[in-house]
């Protein structure tokens, strides 16, 4: 498909989709950075489809496909992403939010639907701040910490707070070392759990772009969920809970370690929307 001259923004749309069918990559990048990039919603990008679009835009589209065609990720091109209704800023320096992070956000607003109480909730390995910023976002009356080993990372989540007015307390930790031994209600984290060795079956814009102290833990992905067994308890409140994502084939593994850390605790595990385990929840049992 020849690049149009001076394309309406469906042109420019129809031969950004062309470009990434061409290249094997999936099509609906195309769709998020005009929107992006044009500070469109979806209404207005369809009421203006038939317009031109400025040269500004245009040439800054086509460089941003070009970008995602050679491998990168259209969240790093555009410099955001969406989650649970917020645009949380994102570089190399942190993951990008995935949808089904959503759902552990989802779990712990739902088990608390009827809480005034302003509970006091840990976010380790917070990344951009998403499950951090959500939280506080839904649950103002909430006190939020988030952590990060990553100062780089902090620094990203730091923005997005300031960016979304919203008063999240940070602090630079490696997991629980650096926490204060005051208890929380709530601890949540989505740590870096994939083993080493599954590096062969994962998308090459995930490996080269996104942070691997991020994405990769040792003992086949479970370090981090061990060393959290054996360190949460004295940071829980007698009646706290424990939050946690993980890959869809290590709930067994994840489950046990918890049941055995934590023997008079309740364990739960939960499948995501295309039912994987992918989700657990430890509550204290005061």
């Amino acid at each position: 498909m020849n690049k149009p001259q001076q394309p309406t923004y469906f042109e420019a749309q129809q031969w950004a989709s062309f470009c990434l069918k061409t290249a094997k990559l999936p099509t609906d990048s195309a769709r998020f950075l005009l929107l992006g990039l044009s500070h469109l919603d979806q209404t207005q990008l369809l009421i203006h489809y038939r317009d031109s679009l400025p040269t500004s835009i245009w040439q800054a589209y086509q460089q941003g496909i070009a970008r995602v065609v050679a491998g990168e990720p259209v969240q790093y091109v555009l410099g955001k992403a969406p989650f649970y209704g917020l645009d949380l800023q994102v570089d190399p320096a942190v993951l990008i939010p995935r949808v089904e992070t959503e759902e552990l956000v989802d779990w712990i607003l739902t088990d608390y639907a009827a809480a005034d109480t302003p509970l006091r909730v840990l976010d380790i390995g917070t990344g951009s701040g998403a499950i951090a910023l959500a939280l506080k976002h839904e649950r103002p009356s909430w006190q939020v910490t988030a952590s990060d080993v990553s100062s780089a990372a902090l620094a990203v989540a730091k923005r997005n707070a300031e960016q979304l007015a919203l008063d999240v307390n940070f602090v630079q930790s490696d997991l629980l070392q650096s926490i204060a031994a005051e208890p929380f209600d709530v601890i949540v984290s989505n740590p870096p759990y994939i083993a080493t060795n599954e590096k062969d079956v994962m998308d090459a814009s995930v490996i080269d772009y996104e942070p691997q102290t991020a994405l990769f833990a040792a003992h086949d992905g479970l370090a981090l969920y061990e060393q959290l067994a054996a360190t949460v308890a004295p940071h829980l409140t007698a009646a706290g809970r424990l939050y946690l994502e993980f890959g869809y084939h290590q709930g067994p593994a994840v489950k046990h370690l918890f049941q055995q850390a934590l023997p008079t605790a309740t364990v739960t595990l939960r499948q995501d929307m295309a039912g994987h385990d992918r989700m657990l929840r430890v509550v204290q049992p005061g």
